[in-house]
């Protein structure tokens, strides 16, 4: 049985108040997190809940992973962006142009999100959190395609997107040049097998679609940390 994306992990300095922050800043609700992690849940069961875990790594370079925002109106967009600033985020510069409809921002922990003007089309009808954009190749986002058994969505010009069968938000890699990366990623997959499913098996198959095991367990009672073909760290949770 293929396993399911369960969430979004950012490693935090400060969980709680990272969790807060994106609870006000989309609405979901917060949830119970065993000791020093946190986590909020999304409005509606399709989606994944986002996590946020214990990381005392300072935060020296541009994340290879951030959240684009959906906006439904130019007032709605403004709203958004103030609320934003107004819990604790701020303005950034990535390189964005004058001309760009697009606002760019990090939260408190450093972590760059953006919010997209409204009417944009490739975004419509995801949900708050319109996509997840990452630095990847095109044979990662092939992979995950296989892995998560989503859809491609995109698939042009080396840059590739995919998108669950329930809708939601879509995952983006950017294609070449890909940024190095520079130890741990502050954001990773976490994925979930079914309850009955085999560990071992998904495992096998994850690494026969290109991932590779990350650690020397075995699958049990713990998460199994694993790398994708771009060398990402992602976890696969055991069944529930």
């Amino acid at each position: 049985m293929t396993s399911q994306l369960f969430a979004i992990c950012f490693n935090a300095t400060h969980p709680s108040d990272l969790a807060r922050f994106w609870s006000g800043v989309l609405g979901w609700e917060l949830a119970d997190a065993p000791g020093d992690a946190a986590a909020i849940l999304p409005p509606d069961a399709a989606g994944f809940r986002i996590r946020f875990l214990p990381g005392h790594d300072p935060k020296t370079v541009q994340n290879r992973a951030h959240f684009d925002l959906t906006s439904a109106s130019p007032e709605d967009q403004r709203q958004t962006v103030a609320r934003a600033l107004g819990l604790g985020a701020h303005h950034i510069d990535v390189g964005q142009l004058p001309e760009d409809g697009h606002v760019v921002l990090a939260d408190p922990d450093g972590n760059e999100f953006c919010v997209i003007e409204a009417g944009n089309a490739f975004l419509a009808d995801t949900g708050a959190i319109g996509a997840l954009a990452c630095d990847g190749t095109r044979e990662v986002g092939y992979f995950w395609s296989e892995a998560l058994r989503w859809p491609l969505v995109w698939d042009q010009d080396q840059e590739t997107a995919i998108q669950s069968p329930n809708g939601g938000t879509k995952i983006t890699w950017g294609g070449p040049p890909v940024a190095p990366q520079t130890g741990t990623n502050r954001l990773y997959f976490e994925l979930a097998l079914p309850a009955g499913a085999d560990g071992k098996a998904e495992i096998e198959r994850l690494v026969s679609l290109g991932a590779k095991r990350a650690d020397t367990g075995e699958g049990g009672g713990a998460r199994v940390l694993m790398l994708d073909p771009d060398g990402n760290e992602f976890a696969l949770r055991p069944p529930r």
